[in-house]
């Protein structure tokens, strides 16, 4: 448990083929944080990593199952520390930065500090990259009311309570993304520091995709904001059924003030299964913002069974 004098610290760093760069990133927070636990979980890399990761210090374990979220997912439940600093083992993360992340959480007692990245290297962070990122960043914030500056670093400082409440179940590099609306939704208390971003150690190569993993990202956004919102979710897609009805009745309603007649049975068949879909929507909404604000509540308790950092056991 925490005491308010030392928090335990484990550092984490999922690691796919990169014997090129763990010795690095293991010997760069290991010469700041002197006492931390350096932990890197392996995802069946085909490399020598592993041998590299235990001859420079780190307590090495591996993750079968392909995919980032599936490494994170065993890296929170197996983990035990107070302050947990998550990176990649990739080396382009900035670890001289991990004291100033970690003191913010301390200081203003913060569930998660992103590192958000700062670099002047094309190499390192692509401009196509770049611009998805703000891309995806400004639709989180329209669907969630506030976002990050970088939602897609994987430089992150945890508190103990963030960690052992979130359930992970994003299995690949949309991970990242499943983080921040989780602390968004729960309103967490969070902060953001830049840090320097750099380009890759010679011989390690980047595991991204850009379509994709954009496509999936997206993809994950949408189906977080119809698991949270519900109720927004289905009543857009009710009230676009509705309009649609609507917009086809016109015209049966005219011709049935003129003639007391309703000449087009298609038609009107069409717009009364519209207006049955656009009411099955909008009762869907109503009955799923009631669970999925009881499953809310659930994970607030779960969050609030444990201390905030750096106020101790």
């Amino acid at each position: 448990m925490q005491t308010a004098s030392k928090p335990s610290i484990a550092v984490l760093l999922p690691c796919y083929n990169e014997e090129a760069a763990i010795a690095q990133t293991v010997a760069g927070f290991r010469a700041v944080l002197p006492d931390a636990a350096i932990y890197v979980y392996d995802n069946n890399s085909r490399d020598r990593t592993i041998e590299v990761a235990k001859a420079a210090g780190a307590i090495v374990r591996s993750e079968r199952t392909q995919g980032k979220g599936n490494v994170v997912r065993r890296m929170f439940a197996d983990v035990d520390a107070d302050i947990y600093v998550m990176a990649d083992g990739d080396a382009t993360y900035d670890a001289a930065s991990a004291p100033a992340l970690i003191a913010r959480v301390l200081d203003e007692q913060l569930d998660m500090v992103v590192g958000s990245r700062v670099t002047q290297e094309t190499a390192a962070y692509r401009r196509g990259h770049q611009l998805g990122n703000r891309a995806m960043t400004g639709i989180l914030a329209r669907l969630f009311g506030r976002s990050f500056t970088d939602i897609f670093s994987g430089y992150r400082v945890f508190s103990r309570r963030f960690v052992k409440s979130f359930p992970v179940l994003s299995s690949g590099f949309e991970i990242e993304t499943e983080i921040s609306v989780h602390a968004l939704e729960l309103k967490m208390p969070v902060g953001e520091i830049e840090t320097p971003y750099y380009a890759r150690p010679e011989g390690s190569e980047s595991k991204l995709n850009t379509y994709r993993d954009g496509f999936r990202i997206a993809r994950t956004i949408a189906t977080l904001y119809r698991i949270e919102k519900p109720m927004l979710f289905f009543g857009i897609i009710g009230g676009l059924l509705a309009l649609a009805a609507a917009i086809l009745a016109v015209p049966l309603v005219l011709t049935y003030m003129q003639t007391h007649l309703v000449p087009r049975f298609p038609t009107a068949i069409l717009l009364t299964g519209l207006t049955i879909l656009a009411s099955l929507n909008l009762f869907a909404g109503l009955i799923l913002d009631t669970v999925v604000r009881g499953r809310r509540e659930m994970r607030r308790l779960a969050y609030l069974a444990h201390p905030a950092p750096g106020n101790g056991a």
